[in-house]
């Protein structure tokens, strides 16, 4: 393939992630933007100056929307690391059923697992709770960190392991000098991964926190219903901000380059 259409295609690629964008674009800097009219007739910043108003939800939600994803994000890669070197080192009867039950939370409908865990939850007094809600997010963001760590694992040399403790180093040693510098990159695109999917939930969100937590996908899809589009417009460029972000850093890793030691350069 040509240089020339290599450009082609990625400016043709790029014009059509960013086609759908531009209403919101412009919702979120017009006033009275109605049909026909192409482009709207009058341009203001007041939908951002209302939505960091001292009396805007908005800010506190984009707080709580940081807050629960970085913990989410976080709890995920603790538990994922590990499943992951799992699954991507070692063969083990049943493997193949593990595998399937990790997929089963993103096959299965949102509102089904949110409804079948707020039982649970309301026992345990989760509901209603910023915790509840980083514990629920696990369920989409859980999957993810272990897939993204198992193929790392799998192009993992568990060799240098070894030949360190040979040489006397201790377990943690190991752990902080040879295994997380060479997994370091994998570590990275699977939590920015699960940072990702945490901040954009709204079925889980609103089915455990009851309405109580204020995250900005409830307030995108408050607005949006009711007509707010100037606001709609501003919650959704505030949505994606952080994938637009992460696409940028996890870009180079996601040809597949510098993922583990012992894997094709």
């Amino acid at each position: 393939m040509s240089p020339r259409l290599r450009i082609l295609l990625g400016l043709v690629l790029i014009a059509a992630l960013i086609a759908p964008l531009l209403p919101l674009a412009l919702w979120s800097v017009a006033r009275g933007w109605f049909f026909p009219q192409i482009l709207p007739a009058n341009w203001t910043i007041e939908p951002w100056m209302q939505a960091f108003a001292p009396r805007s939800e908005i800010p506190s939600a984009l707080a709580t929307t940081t807050l629960i994803a970085l913990a989410a994000a976080a709890l995920a890669l603790a538990l994922g690391i590990p499943a992951g070197r799992a699954l991507g080192l070692y063969r083990f009867r049943g493997k193949a059923l593990v595998e399937l039950a990790l997929l089963a939370p993103v096959i299965v409908p949102g509102i089904a697992v949110g409804l079948g865990i707020h039982g649970v939850f309301l026992r345990l007094g989760l509901t209603n709770s910023v915790p509840g809600v980083v514990l629920v997010h696990l369920v989409p963001t859980l999957p993810y960190v272990i897939f993204v760590m198992s193929g790392v694992f799998a192009n993992y040399d568990a060799e240098a392991e070894a030949q360190a403790r040979s040489l006397g180093a201790r377990p943690l040693q190991v752990l902080w000098h040879v295994m997380l510098p060479a997994i370091a990159p994998g570590i990275v695109v699977a939590g920015l991964f699960a940072f990702l999917v945490s901040w954009s939930q709204y079925i889980l969100t609103l089915t455990i926190g009851g309405g109580r937590v204020v995250t900005l996908p409830l307030l995108l899809y408050a607005q949006a219903g009711a007509g707010r589009n100037d606001q709609a417009g501003v919650l959704a460029m505030l949505s994606l901000g952080p994938g637009l972000v992460i696409l940028a850093l996890v870009a180079r890793q996601l040809t597949g380059r510098g993922m583990a030691i012992g894997g094709t350069r």
